[in-house]
């Protein structure tokens, strides 16, 4: 049986740092292929049930198409994913703020944010995995926020064909913290995700205010369009008349993830359109934000041809909860000096296992 391996080649440059690519491949047709600018999930190339391998994260065509303003296509999201509500927050008495950038907000840890940064990397392949180690110093003020952060993140491909990541930060001040990827996510590879499947493992969401704040408390899912506790069609949920899905323009909300007492959650399940491909996202986070890709309008060049329209992919953040460091009834997003930030998710196709088809 092949092993795994890892190999890195040149990428491109951004200003005067030269960029990598650094692939993973489980051996079992499954490969990643990440850039070390942005900590990009560049290609995640997955079979189907019948053999046939494509990606199903939707990429732009070269580096310049994620330097240029990518709406954070594959990329570790820091120091805060997310929103937090005019870009501003107390913590322990002192009142910091952070550039505002979506609609008087700030997001996903603004111009700056660790999307926009290049990482340190290296890898290695045992019997059983490859494995990319992304590191990055975040120095006091970055981008408005306290404290220097170190951060790891750890991709991990094994034999199963699984993907983790696995996220790991320091400070030096207290400060505030939500790490995920922003993968845009087509498991049909083919620029349409309304005829996908989506099961989320939730029984409540976040509702927002027009400019994508949450309102106040979860609500339940039940009978609204956010009630995917069973596999749901995403073109149909997002039809559905509701004051919610206008403001957003489809699904860009937060689900509390149900916990089980695990310490890993399965969040979500997508499918594509005659079960080709299944994802199943596992994490030991709380929250899921599911984004339709709403924003998305044709501009941007897509790689293998094409562009990237609106409801061509769907994300699954796995996160803490947007605009934690104003909201004490959510899970706390605090790191002190002498603690450690840990989080893990994990991207499984079961439709690979022996004997799924």
């Amino acid at each position: 049986m092949p092993r795994p391996t890892v190999n890195r080649k040149p990428f491109g440059a951004h200003g005067n740092t030269d960029v990598d690519v650094w692939t993973l491949d489980s051996g079992n047709g499954v490969r990643a292929e990440i850039l070390t600018y942005g900590g990009i999930l560049h290609r995640l190339t997955v079979p189907d049930t019948g053999g046939a391998p494509a990606s199903v994260v939707r990429s732009p065509a070269d580096l310049a198409g994620y330097t240029g303003g990518s709406p954070f296509f594959g990329a570790l999201i820091g120091r805060f994913a997310n929103r937090i509500a005019h870009g501003r927050f107390t913590l322990d008495g002192a009142v910091y703020q952070v550039p505002a950038t979506d609609r008087g907000h700030a997001l996903h840890g603004g111009p700056g944010g660790f999307h926009t940064r290049v990482w340190q990397a290296d890898g290695e392949a045992t019997d059983v995995a490859a494995r990319l180690r992304l590191t990055l110093h975040s120095p006091d003020g970055d981008m408005g926020f306290p404290g220097a952060l170190d951060v790891t993140v750890t991709y991990v491909l094994d034999t199963a064909g699984t993907l983790t990541l696995g996220y790991t930060a320091t400070t030096d001040r207290p400060t505030v913290v939500n790490l995920t990827n922003h993968a845009y996510f087509d498991l049909a590879a083919k620029g349409d995700i309304l005829g996908h499947t989506l099961q989320v493992d939730a029984d409540s969401y976040l509702p927002v205010d027009e400019d994508g704040i949450p309102e106040g408390p979860a609500a339940p899912v039940h009978a609204t369009p956010f009630d995917l506790t069973t596999p749901r069609t995403v073109g149909d949920r997002i039809a559905l008349p509701d004051e919610q899905l206008r403001r957003a323009g489809g699904f860009d909300h937060c689900w509390i993830i149900r916990d089980r007492n695990t310490g890993l959650n399965r969040a979500a399940r997508l499918t594509a359109p005659g079960g080709g491909r299944i994802m199943e996202v596992w994490t030991t986070e709380p929250g899921i934000q599911v984004y339709t890709a709403n924003q998305l309008d044709g501009t941007l060049a897509a790689l293998g041809g094409g562009r990237h329209e609106r409801h061509s992919a769907v994300c699954l953040e796995t996160q803490h909860l947007p605009d934690s460091p104003n909201r004490p009834d959510h899970p706390g997003t605090v790191l002190r000096p002498d603690e450690v930030f840990r989080s893990r998710t994990e991207l499984r196709f079961p439709h690979l296992a022996p004997g799924a088809a």
